[in-house]
């Protein structure tokens, strides 16, 4: 898995059947879905592969309890399935997560527990747990964390969690495995078309060299979520605005505050959001929010009113108040919203069921969708890509497909920090066992090793610093404050293991830290001196 392999490949083929734009998790997912029925495929993502959206989400693999109360039982349904189907075909990354809705009201009891087991029933076979009603006794043992003042009762429903960047890698890894063409750092810059203005390539440019190429290609997809505009442009100057950004923050702090196993799920707070707290990687992640948002933005960043408003409802419920100075990283992201048909309408009112779009010239856009439901969505786009370039009709091969990395659920020991890299877990050991240096942790409060990064680096394609410490191990999500402590050591290891130079890794460090800041709510410097350049 390495970059510069990848690349070579596009000299090699003259004229590739699917071209694919974008990394996240619809382009991942369609590449993988390409590849897997015979196509020759190539990805391209102008940052890291799940930079953007797809590394930023609440972390869930759900039906959508609040699509339910809307009525859009369609897409709940399609959510539930894809979401037994991902449980299967990565057990190592997707597990049960029991959630609690505490009520309040004595109606709450009743409306929620009738309102779930309807979820339940939608899931149908692919159902991973059944909904129970708990009274107040019950729900104060299973989150000790919460108020007990006025508590009537409460609803357990079960739900999937998982680690959005780590399922991204291993997309990555399942489409090279199987003859796909992934490159990272490679920006479409333009589109070329034919003499009857039908697009047959991109321009890409190197985003680390500079060097640019002319991809051939049958058919293209745009799958750039939040910048699906961007390139809609390059294929007509005079289209239509097709997306709204609506931003999502998500506050990470320590375990402290919300102890135990479940969940915590707010049904209803004061923006009419669903507001969720999750346990995660011995972390719990609190959020989210929903912020029309004008600009796009590779590092969107959370508005003081949403930060506010996530602390403030999150005070209201937990018995341990948190406050700027207890949030470990703060972290947004854009969802891709289909722009609302009427003028005004709330982005809580336009639907996250995902649309796709053929223009004259033959480009297949997606728009909006979500991780849950990502599969789905890129059979979908891989049919229709297909008709576009007249490709051999192949069925789609992805509902049981094995994704890398997956070993049974009954064999993934979610105590291990390790669990997340499934079957490569022996392979990482090996390393550990075979280089001292490579046994020692990054951080001491952590069990994260060298290891992992040499891993990240060999591979996973991570080329930057960043790269590791986000999007293959999450320190910036779980603690952006070790992140910092630890990233000139990390930028030193990584220059001396593939071939870097002294100047890279002080620029990296410089880049990181000035990233990292805009992850805490308070100043923070490294706690040892960092030589940084200018």
């Amino acid at each position: 898995m390495k970059r510069k392999n990848q690349i070579s490949k596009l000299t090699e083929t003259q004229n590739w059947d699917v071209i694919v734009i974008g990394g996240g998790a619809s382009g991942l997912g369609t590449a993988l879905d390409s590849t897997l029925r015979g196509y020759k495929t190539v990805l391209f993502e102008i940052k890291d592969f799940a930079k953007g959206t797809s590394s930023r989400s609440t972390k869930l693999v759900h039906g959508g309890v609040r699509y339910l109360a809307q009525g859009d039982i369609k897409l709940v349904k399609e959510a539930l399935r894809e979401r037994g189907l991902l449980a299967k075909n990565a057990a190592h990354l997707v597990k049960d997560q029991s959630f609690v809705i505490p009520n309040y009201s004595w109606w709450g009891g009743p409306f929620y527990f009738i309102g779930l087991t309807i979820y339940d029933f939608l899931a149908g076979k692919l159902s991973i747990g059944k909904t129970k009603y708990l009274n107040k006794k019950n729900v104060l043992q299973k989150l000790p964390a919460i108020k007990s003042s006025n508590l009537a009762s409460g609803i357990l429903y079960h739900d999937g969690q998982f680690d959005d960047s780590r399922l991204a890698i291993n997309l990555v890894q399942s489409t090279l495995e199987n003859g796909g063409t992934m490159i990272n750092y490679m920006g479409v810059t333009g589109l070329s078309k034919d003499n009857n203005g039908q697009l047959n390539g991109v321009i890409v440019k190197d985003e680390f060299t500079g060097k640019t190429y002319h991809v051939k290609g049958k058919v293209i997809v745009n799958a750039t979520g939040v910048f699906t505009d961007d390139i809609l442009n390059m294929n007509n100057t005079k289209h239509k605005k097709m997306v709204v950004p609506s931003q999502g923050i998500h506050l990470v702090l320590d375990k402290s505050f919300f102890p135990g196993e479940e969940a915590l799920m707010i049904p209803k707070t004061s923006d009419g959001r669903v507001l969720f707290a999750v346990p995660w990687h011995n972390k719990v992640v609190v959020g989210t929010t929903d912020t029309l948002i004008k600009d796009t933005s590779f590092e969107p960043r959370a508005l003081e009113k949403e930060i506010e408003f996530v602390l403030e409802t999150a005070r209201n419920y937990l018995v341990k108040a948190p406050t700027r100075k207890d949030v470990l990283s703060v972290f947004a992201g854009l969802r891709p919203l289909a722009a609302p048909e009427k003028e005004g309408q709330s982005t809580k009112e336009v639907s996250r069921s995902h649309k796709i779009m053929i223009s004259d010239s033959g480009l297949v856009t997606v728009i909006g969708g979500k991780w849950t439901t990502y599969r789905e969505m890129a059979e979908e786009i891989v049919d229709e890509a297909s008709k576009v370039a007249d490709l051999p009709e192949v069925s789609c091969k992805t509902h049981h497909f094995s994704i890398h990395g997956n070993i049974p659920a009954s064999q993934a020991d979610q105590s291990d920090h390790l669990y997340i890299y499934g079957s490569d877990i022996p392979e990482i050991k090996k390393l550990q066992q075979s280089d001292a240096a490579l046994k020692q942790k990054i951080h001491p409060k952590y069990d994260a090793t060298y290891a992992e990064v040499l891993w990240a680096i060999e591979c996973e394609m991570a080329e930057t610093l960043e790269d590791v410490l986000a999007r293959r191990i999450r320190f910036l999500f779980t603690d952006a404050r070790a992140a910092i402590d630890i990233a000139e050591d990390v930028a030193q290891f990584m220059a001396q293991r593939s071939g870097k130079s002294e100047e890279w890794a002080v620029l990296e460090t410089k880049n990181f830290i000035e990233l990292a800041k805009g992850y805490l709510l308070e100043d923070y410097s490294p706690k040892k001196e960092t030589q940084i350049i200018n």
